[in-house]
């Protein structure tokens, strides 16, 4: 391609890395020798990502005009932002990207993007068909994008179109990782256990043991962080948190059991956290001597008002909740700063009467060690392990966070990392400063020559001995209360206890309506989509705020919280323990699609996250644990019977395929055996759902035994051929999986039907895996078709035996074809979808009509005119069905469906008259053993000589014992070779007639000539040497009439043509006699190798 040398103009450099070069291809005739002498220049064009790919062309000072008139003779230049290889109003352009001529794309992100993606509208690149083919000049329109739409893609537009109304919502208020993840993981983590609970937990179990209680919760929850942050950021996290998470890594199985269950857990939580705060404001008033009407009430009323006033928070939006939050955690740090604070003031006596002493070495050391009173180790980090969770409360908001891949990861581990932190802090310092005894009383002071043995309070001037002979109400084992003690100001504690449980309750009533709305949105459990609808800028779940509102406030009327709280707690381990699952699971599924951004994890420590997870259910609370696995089991189990219609690409996928590529290879190192062989066919269905009686044979006996490819042959153009093709593989592989048939769907576009045979019978399969039989339908119309298409059919069966394939050809009275009868079925729902539609109209003209007022009374004729456009229109559509009722075979339709049905009572007639290997008896076989046919009996027909038909049927039950294979009778058939009866025989003869040659009768010349021009008539040469043979045939027939006329199946051996002696229409006519006017009939010929032994 010559380019033209006129002297363009350069661009300053770019310094991006994507260089498009536009070239003119047309010669200019004008340009002077001086200029052709000059070196080629280009107009370069740079793609920047301030201007997302907008051309940005400058030139020199008198270019201009030799730039518009570079326009003018070659190809235009588009200028807006899109870099479609077509422009719709002028010839195609091209650019020259990196050095050649061509209408590729560069790199982009947007074409990358999901249709309806928020982020950025999709944009569609050049089809492959769009650079490969030949380029038209002057296309108006992208054919790529035409198919796209078709598909369901949508187009750039239309999410265009989308992100403007929700620009003009006013936009979405998104979080960054602080006030989104660290700040609502920090209250989420931080509860009353801190200041209510951590002081005893010590006490129990001793700084050391305590220590190591606080190390190994966050040690579970650490590892969960872990596995969060490289599922957060492997890819584009939208809303759903812990469900999105899980059920796009394991599926919509694993996430839509754990997704329901985890909204809940987050519901009921609310009712948790808020019943703890209302316990602590009516402790306060019990104090106060100021109950309303009793403790169980006033926390009924108390948690009532709560959740009412956190709901109105919530559904004011995500930005007040935000707001409320922060403030919350101001005053949580700052009650966790006084207790600090308080234990450094100097003690008071009263104090020092309840155990405190502040900081002394003999008080830490005494507190070393355990002391576990009616508790164990497990029950007392059963007690403190609900403290450490909480860490996904930011991950649950994704979809309101600025960069969830990036905040996640950052402000989920850096809130483990704090509240650890703390929760060390506060253990050790509080056990460092409060004995574990104390009595309260300032009198309790050591008396001079007192043995203290040991104890640091005596020590220290007290005497607390009398708390082991009778219960003290003061210490870190007596009371609960200790840390409002040890604190400077105590009440700040107790609005650090208020913080702590209204903050979690506000994550939680956040936390499950977002994720039950991602649930919902992606209609999983189909009968709760009605709350996947989201209300303003911020896209708010508020049908599921009033429902978690509502089990919540069920949950705090019953005010009994003890029995379900350890259930709420495994619940939430359950849905950890599954992320660190998926972590590993898409780690060990080796999937190129699974890139985290976020390298610090490992496949193994997040399969042993997974495993401490499902211990820790156990410790906390057996049955509970139990309770937990049964519901995730009775979802699981309901979901995958459901089959939801979605493909997120999950670990199993990949898994699946690594799996079944590992068994592949594996099989290729096994050899085959007899005793292992079963048929694995290819079937000439073309499309599968155009020949479905031929399909559900062949699956009757390879269903869960053997392989089954549905085969289709494309001829004609090739390129339409192709296109066609490719168009359809997905929608027929579809279709034998919706109508549950286990098989595969292949095709070839090939130049003839034998050549497309001939491909598929060599290259289909995979290892082991490999056809061993063919199985076509017989062609009905032989003496219809041309000799071409007879000799295509002759010649897949030659093909066949050449490969050692075995062949079964399958005939029914009515024939398989049933397209026709699908092309009406179609044309019919396309005039219903039409009457659907027009009826759809005519109701929003009526509405509209009844709102506009006095419109109304106008509009009753036009209405009565539309009825009646309506009712003709409906007449019209039962005319046309009628009419189609006629036309298309009934009896096609019922036929095509007769192996679907359970076969009643009867026969299968297994004429194995010639030894194949034993594949025209194990076929049979196989279909007794399935349902539909097990009613079915075997009887086995079989050639023998006349004067020893006992002998022959006592061979044939001996080899059928030893085969063991049942059967109800054995018949020896004597007079197979007897010649057929004047009428049978006239009828083959009068059949044949057209095709025949009758070279006898004419001169040598003529019968050279004929010979020439219809090389595939039948010869009287030949008819003379195949005469027993073409006796045998029709006299089988008239057997089959007389033997197997009332069967269900006959299955017999199909005899075999040799290549080049027996002619294509003398061998159909065999095939067409044998087989006449019988119940279905199987013509089976196996490889002569054997399948069936009766050997151990």
């Amino acid at each position: 391609m010559s380019m033209n040398n006129s002297p363009n103009v350069f661009l300053e450099p770019s310094p991006n890395r994507f260089q498009v070069n536009v070239i003119n291809e047309s010669h200019d005739n004008n340009a002077t020798p001086q200029e052709d002498a000059d070196p080629p220049h280009y107009e370069e064009t740079s793609f920047t990502e301030e201007a997302h790919g907008r051309h940005r062309i400058s030139h020199r000072p008198g270019t201009r005009a030799l730039y518009e008139n570079f326009l003018q003779n070659g190809d235009t230049v588009k200028s807006d932002g899109n870099l479609h290889p077509y422009d719709t109003h002028s010839n195609t352009y091209y650019l020259k990207t990196f050095g050649h001529n061509t209408v590729d794309a560069v790199p982009n992100i947007d074409y990358y993007r999901n249709t309806g993606s928020i982020s950025g509208a999709k944009m569609n690149r050049p089809s492959l068909l769009e650079i490969h083919e030949q380029l038209a000049k002057n296309i108006a329109v992208n054919p790529g994008s035409i198919e796209r739409v078709t598909n369901g893609e949508g187009t750039p537009g239309e999410e265009a179109t989308v992100n403007k109304e929700e620009e003009s919502k006013g936009g979405f208020v998104k979080f960054g990782w602080v006030k989104g993840v660290l700040v609502r993981c920090m209250l989420n983590i931080w509860g009353v256990m801190l200041f209510i609970r951590l002081s005893w937990i010590v006490g129990q179990a001793g700084i050391g043991l305590g220590v190591v209680i606080i190390l190994l919760a966050t040690t579970v929850t650490s590892i969960t962080g872990l596995s969060t942050s490289a599922i957060a950021t492997n890819g584009f996290v939208r809303g759903g948190g812990a469900y999105y998470l899980i059920s796009r890594s394991l599926g919509p199985e694993f996430g839509g059991s754990i997704g329901l269950i985890f909204a809940f857990a987050n519901a009921v939580a609310v009712a948790m956290y808020v019943v703890g705060f209302a316990e602590t404001v009516v402790e306060l008033l019990k104090s106060s001597g100021a109950l309303m009407v009793d403790e169980s009430n006033d926390i009924r009323i108390i948690g009532s008002i709560t959740v009412v006033v956190l709901l109105g928070i919530s559904m004011a939006g995500m930005e007040w909740e935000a707001k409320a939050q922060v403030i919350l955690l101001v005053i949580l740090l700052i009650a966790i700063a006084n207790f600090f604070i308080g234990t450094v003031i100097p003690t008071s006596n009263e104090k020092k009467a309840r155990g405190f002493f502040n900081y002394q070495a003999s008080i830490f050391a005494e507190n070393f060690g355990p002391d576990f009173r009616g508790e164990g180790f497990f029950s007392v980090f059963a007690i403190f392990f609900p403290a450490a969770t909480g860490i996904l409360a930011g991950a649950n908001i994704s979809g309101d966070l600025e960069d969830p891949q990036a905040a996640i990861p950052k402000g989920t581990m850096l809130a483990i990392l704090i509240t650890a932190v703390a929760y060390l802090g506060v253990a050790i310092c509080v056990a460092a400063c409060v004995v574990r005894d104390a009595t309260g009383n300032t009198n309790d002071t050591v008396v001079s020559g007192m043995n203290c043995n040991g104890s640091s309070a005596c020590t220290l001037g007290y005497d607390f001995s009398s708390c082991k002979a009778q219960e003290c109400r003061y210490g870190l084992m007596n009371n609960f209360q200790v840390m409002s003690m040890v604190s400077g100001f105590g009440p700040l504690i107790t609005a650090g206890i208020f913080s702590a449980t209204l903050s979690s309750a506000l994550a939680s009533l956040v936390s499950a309506p977002k994720v039950f709305q991602a649930l919902c949105k992606d209609n999983i459990y189909k009968a709760l989509h009605f709350f996947a609808k989201g209300h303003g800028k911020n896209n708010e779940p508020l049908r599921g705020y009033v429902l978690t509102f509502i089990i919540a406030m069920a949950f705090i009327l019953i005010a009994e919280l003890n029995t379900i709280a350890p259930i709420i707690s495994n619940f939430f381990l359950a849905s950890y323990a599954l992320i660190n699952f998926s972590c590993f699971h898409a780690s060990y599924a080796k999937s190129p699609g699974w890139r985290p951004a976020f390298k610090y994890y490992n496949m193994w420590v997040s399969l042993f996250g997974a495993m401490l997870c499902c211990g820790v259910m156990f410790v906390i609370n057996w049955w509970a644990a139990l309770i937990t696995y049964a519901i995730e089991l009775f979802l699981y189990i309901y979901v995958t019977y459901k089959k939801p219609e979605v493909n997120w690409g999950s670990s199993a996928q990949a898994l699946y395929y690594v799996n079944a590529l590992d068994s592949a290879l594996e099989l290729t190192a096994v050899e085959d055996h007899v005793k292992n062989f079963r048929p694995q066919c290819i079937v000439l269905t073309g499309g599968p759902m155009t020949r479905p009686a031929l399909l559900d044979i062949t699956h009757s006996f390879t269903k869960n035994n053997g392989l089954c490819i549905c085969c289709q042959v494309y001829t004609g153009p090739r390129k339409l051929c192709v296109k066609e093709m490719n168009s359809g593989m997905a929608k027929k592989q579809a279709w034998l999986t919706k109508n549950k048939r286990k098989a595969f769907y292949a095709a070839v576009a090939a130049d003839s039907f034998r050549d497309g045979v001939k491909s598929l019978l060599q290259a289909s399969g995979l290892g082991r895996m490999r056809p061993n039989t063919l199985v076509l339908g017989f062609k009905t119309d032989w003496r219809d078709a041309s000799a071409v298409q007879n000799e295509n059919y002759m010649g897949v069966i030659h093909d066949a035996f050449d490969f050692e394939l075995g062949v079964v050809i399958v005939r029914i009275s009515q024939g398989f074809d049933i397209s026709q009868v699908l092309q009406v079925q179609e044309e019919l729902e396309k005039l219903e979808q039409e009457r659907l539609a027009l009826e759809a109209t005519i109701k929003d003209n009526e509405f509209e009509e009844e709102s506009h007022g006095i419109r109304g009374l106008f509009g009753k004729a036009r209405k009565l005119n539309i009825t009646k456009h309506v009712t003709k229109k409906d007449s019209s559509i039962n005319t046309i069905q009628s009419m189609h009722v006629g036309e298309f075979n009934q009896r096609l339709l019922e036929a095509s469906n007769q192996f679907k049905k359970k076969q009643g009572k009867g026969t299968i007639d297994v004429w194995w008259l010639f030894d194949d290997g034993g594949l025209t008896l194990l076929i049979p076989y196989i279909l007794t053993m399935r349902k539909k046919w097990k009613d079915c009996k075997l009887r086995i027909f079989t050639g023998g000589k006349i004067n020893r038909i006992e002998d022959e049927k006592l061979a044939m039950t001996s080899l059928l014992s030893k085969f063991r294979i049942k059967y109800a009778d054995i018949k020896i058939i004597g007079n197979i070779n007897m010649k057929p009866n004047k009428e049978s025989w006239k009828f083959f003869e009068e059949m044949i007639e057209p095709y025949r040659l009758h070279e006898s009768c004419k001169d040598l010349t003529t019968a050279e000539k004929l010979k020439r021009e219809t090389p595939w008539k039948i010869t009287d040469a030949e008819l003379e040497a195949f005469k027993e043979k073409s006796y045998r045939q029709v006299h089988l027939n008239e057997l089959l009439q007389e033997h197997s006329r009332a069967a269900n199946l006959i299955v017999l051996s199909l005899p075999v043509a040799r290549k080049g002696v027996v002619s294509d229409h003398l061998y159909m006519a065999w095939l067409e006699i044998l087989s006449k006017n019988l119940p279905p009939i199987l013509l089976i010929r196996g490889n002569h190798k054997n399948v069936l032994t009766f050997y151990s």
